[in-house]
């Protein structure tokens, strides 16, 4: 690793026949192609000219992506008739930007640092092609809409807007090379410290996707629709449609956060060709190898430590030869065959601006998985092409990429028309660094807008846990709290194996999955303690999470009893560890609307509401069982302590109540006063309660009972117990309502939850449920339940609290539970987006102009053979000059030299192509040298047949 290596961390694309990457590796690895031949009538129904498909030489290949009109606007908060504007390609990019950041663990809403963005589009054909006819100039949508939801330009920067990224945005634009280009820029961005994180990719979407091409001889389009990348038979392209991005980080950055890293990016390089060539669109051989070389160079990875290339790859007869020539130059021979030699465009076609990332994507996914993929159509190579003078062998199946003496490498090229070249050194990715011992048990959240995307989540996760069996679950859990956005519709399942999460979710138990959905408010929470025999795990809780030690520590250092023995005892570990895992919710940001006891957490109860402190819970616990209640023997262990620590708990309750917010309430269920629950419920959750009690209190004022130690409530043996026991009223003003379970009736004075005997009393297991029940859905508090019995897990109870306070809108600062050791993240499913269609058709054809009709074909068929030449030169001399748009305006001659009159190769493939359209057949024809009006009409005239 060097300090200027560059992780690949997320990665997402939408190519021609995968949706995902996932998919895309799935197409690779299997050598599937994935063009398409529509029927006419499909053509036409997609929007094809009728014209065009008349023509000769059309050939009805297509190679799109699916649901191009297909787009989540809300996701993005993007109205509808915006939506229906905004260029299906900045759609598609904006949706993929979010989903590789996702794949990389990430949320850009909560990312630290800087994210850059460095992306191109191609030409936006759904503009012309669909808008102009319903917006016209002078409509009420106006120019300016128009340009903001169409322009190029703003791709990056509507992407920074719409994600909140506040790195560079820098729209890229070099044809063919763009996305690699991108690629390079976001790297030297990122090792100059301009942004920590920086997405690259393109996209180029052709509107109709159901289009096909026309063949011409010379041009770069396949007769039969297939790209034959360095075959004998290679004779050009398929235009595809596309998207694709990456998420790049310095490697040593990524390895310190405990991203993914897919693959290395070691050097790249970006060159033009200058006038080192014969023309503006063709390629330069000493060009390219300069590229590939300085990319070898800036990555110190010499030619013979490469085992791939991904090749630019276009099935041109020109463009194949003059690429492996220049790969030739730059690699030398450094041994016959060892370096594989492929091409992505013959399994998803031309790319245009985003062929590099389909490139770069492919090489990092046979890199991640050590494999080779073929490159399809390969029969025999082209004659033109020197693999002699080289080390490449083109890859034809799929194949384990076997060790070497050093990591494996790759190199991948793209070069755009116009000259400006990239070339990428990669290498495979480091291995994983050890991960931690597994806990107990990990939280998995889930959320999404609706319910319909959340359960659509659910099913993604549950199935992509159920195929990966051996998945990190400490890392997936991590991923979901740290690396996704928290969505107002959420799910949450505490379970202790990915077999276990994905078995909980695909059945939807509602005993294990909590399921809720957080409001513009936080809920009210209740804090539950129930009756506790047994506290599983306590031990290995207390080891392995700081939080939860360091409050059984304080209890500890209160009862001046080890932290282990206080464990070790039943009955005070029933009451030492609910209370410290309620102090964990508080401080991890779960704050308790009221707090309620039943059974031997009712003395817990009173701890966190700061009646007294647990050397005081402890002595009434005792004190409770003395009488006949439920609180359960404290003896001998931590238990002889408890009397000690009692007289200084009123002194510690303000660390351990449960913050100002809390009021104490004691409920009676029968009018005898046989007690059951106690509750500490805050002011605003209360506060009618509390003013009806006001009218119909029966006792003294609040603060009559501050520091009361005697059981004036109690007598006998647990009357006894309380003798000593310091109490006092909550922290804050408080009503303390009495609800017999059968009369509903009256309230108590607050000061009665001073009183410690209120907090031993004997209680009714099935009416203490019943009044809590009551009291806190009219209170409208979710119960949050802390019990450890039947065989919970202490860790396990923690987290089910946790998660069910996050699905009701809780804000858990999750960060506590994960460690630096532990914030690994890893690839998981990304957002479900509810795309719908978001489009205007373009015109029928019925709506276009009607071809004209074809005078040129019958005049030469009716024409003498001596005749036909002249015919043809005058149609030619038309053409040349609307084509070479001379000054003068005249016609050239038929034996001037076209060169110098300004033309070029395109121009002379031009005019045999519009002299096919016009005779309505495919011609295939030369030039002279040099080339002339004359000497093309008499060589098609010479070839004339009538039909």
């Amino acid at each position: 690793m060097t300090d200027c290596d560059v992780a690949i961390i997320g990665m997402a694309c939408r190519f021609p026949g995968a949706p995902s990457v996932e998919a895309f590796w799935d197409l690779l690895r299997e050598g599937r192609e994935a063009v398409r031949f529509p029927t006419e009538a499909e053509l036409l129904a997609a929007g094809a000219d009728p014209a065009e498909l008349a023509r000769p030489g059309f050939v009805r290949a297509t190679q799109g992506i699916e649901g191009v009109e297909l787009f989540d606007a809300a996701h993005f908060g993007i109205p509808e008739d915006e939506a229906e504007l905004l260029d299906p390609q900045h759609r598609h990019f904006l949706e993929c930007a979010l989903a590789a950041l996702e794949d990389a663990g990430y949320d850009p809403g909560t990312h630290p640092g800087e994210i850059g963005v460095f992306a191109g589009a191609g030409m936006n054909t759904y503009l012309p092609g669909n808008l102009a006819g319903r917006y016209a100039t002078g409509s009420s949508v106006g120019r300016y809409r128009l340009m903001l939801a169409n322009d190029k330009d703003y791709l990056a920067t509507r992407v920074c807007y719409k994600l909140d990224l506040r790195g560079p945005g820098v729209s890229v634009g070099t044809a063919c090379s763009t996305s690699l280009v991108a690629v390079h820029l976001a790297c030297l961005s990122l090792l100059s410290g301009e942004c920590g994180t920086a997405l690259a990719g393109a996209v180029h979407l052709r509107m109709p996707q159901d289009e096909g091409h026309l063949h011409q001889e010379g041009m770069i389009f396949s007769p039969d629709g297939h790209c034959r990348a360095f075959d004998a038979e290679a004779r050009g392209t398929v235009l595809g449609s596309g998207v694709g991005v990456v998420v790049l980080k310095p490697l040593a950055d990524a390895r310190a956060d405990g991203d993914t890293v897919h693959a290395v990016i070691k050097g790249t390089a970006v060159t033009n060709d200058g006038r080192a060539k014969t023309g503006f669109t063709a390629p330069s051989v000493e060009r390219q190898a300069a590229t590939v070389r300085e990319a070898q160079r800036v990555a110190d990875c010499p030619p013979g430590t490469i085992g791939y290339v991904e090749a630019h790859g276009t099935g041109t007869p020109l463009g194949d030869p003059v690429e492996v020539a220049a790969l030739n130059r730059a690699f030398g021979r450094t041994g016959p065959g060892r370096t594989v030699l492929g091409s992505v465009k013959t399994n998803v076609g031309h790319l245009d601006v985003a062929a590099g990332m389909a490139g770069l994507i492919k090489t990092a996914l046979m890199l991640r998985h050590r494999t080779f993929v073929p490159s399809l159509h390969f029969r025999a190579p082209n004659p033109d092409i020197d693999f002699a003078a080289g080390p490449f062998r083109v890859g034809t199946g799929t194949a384990p990429w076997p060790d070497g003496n050093g990591p494996r490498r790759a190199g991948v090229s793209s070069f755009g028309v116009g000259g400006t070249n990239a070339h990428v050194v990669l290498e495979e990715p480091p291995g994983p660094r050890p991960g931690p011992a597994p806990r107990a048990a990990e939280p998995l959240l889930i959320s999404a807008r609706t319910p319909e995307a959340l359960a659509r989540a659910t099913g993604d996760l549950a199935r992509h846990l159920r195929r990966r069996p051996g998945a990190d679950l400490d890392a997936v859990a991590h991923t979901l709290a740290a690396g996704r956005h928290h969505h107002a519709h959420r799910r949450a399942v505490v379970c202790a194996d990915t077999g276990d999460a994905a078995m909980s979710l695909a059945v939807l138990d509602p005993e294990r999955v909590r399921t809720g959905q957080a409001g513009p408010d936080p809920a009210g929470f209740a804090f539950v303690l129930p009756d506790v025999t047994d506290v599983p795990g306590a031990a290995e809780l207390y080891e392995g999470l700081a939080a939860f030690r360091e409050a059984v520590d304080a209890c500890a250092a209160e009862l001046r009893t080890p932290a282990g023995e206080l464990l070790a005892d039943r009955a005070a570990a029933a009451l030492v560890v609910p209370y410290a895992l309620a102090r964990v919710c508080r401080e991890w940001g779960v704050r308790p609307g009221a707090v309620v006891g039943r059974g031997s957490g009712r003395t817990v109860a009173g701890c966190l509401a700061g009646v007294f402190g647990p050397g005081g819970a402890l002595a009434l616990a005792a004190g409770g069982a003395a009488g006949g209640g439920t609180g359960g023997a404290v003896a001998g262990g931590a238990g002889s302590s408890a009397g000690g620590a009692a007289g200084s708990a009123a002194g510690s309750t303000g660390d351990d109540a449960l913050g100002g917010a809390t009021r104490s309430v004691t409920e009676s269920s029968t009018a005898d006063a046989a007690g059951s629950a106690a509750v500490s419920i805050p002011g605003d959750a209360v506060d009618g309660v509390a003013g009806g009690a006001n009218g119909r209190s029966t006792g003294g004022p609040a603060g009559s009972a501050a520091g009361s130690t005697a059981g004036s409530t109690t007598d006998g043996a647990t009357g006894r117990a309380t003798d000593g026991v310091a109490a006092r009223t909550p922290a804050v003003p408080c009503a303390v309502p009495e609800i017999p379970v059968s009369l509903g009736e009256g309230w108590l004075p607050p000061h009665r939850a001073a009183d410690p005997g209120t907090w031993t009393r004997p209680g009714d297991g099935e009416g203490d449920r019943q009044a809590t029940e009551a009291l806190l859905k009219d209170a409208g508090l979710v119960p949050l339940v802390f019990d450890p019995s039947g065989g919970r897990p202490a860790t396990e109870v923690l987290l089910d609290v946790l998660a069910r306070a996050w699905t009701h809108g809780a804000d858990v600062r999750w960060e506590h539970w994960y460690g630096p050791g532990r914030r690994r993240r890893v690839p998981l499913p990304t957002y479900p987006y509810e795309r719908w269609r978001h489009w205007v058709d373009p015109a029928s054809a019925r709506e276009r102009p009607a071809a004209r009709p074809d005078e040129l074909r019958r005049r030469v068929e009716e024409a003498d053979p001596g005749g036909r030449g002249a015919i043809l030169q005058e149609f030619l001399r038309a053409q040349a000059a609307r084509l070479l748009e001379p000054e003068d305006g005249r016609p050239p001659g038929v034996d001037d030299d076209l060169f110098e009159l300004g033309a070029d190769s395109l121009i002379l493939i031009d005019l045999v192509a519009t002299l096919g359209t016009a005779l309505g057949r495919s011609l295939s024809a030369s030039f002279d040298d040099p080339p002339t009006l004359r000497g093309l009409a008499d060589q098609v005239a010479a070839s004339w047949r009538t039909p």
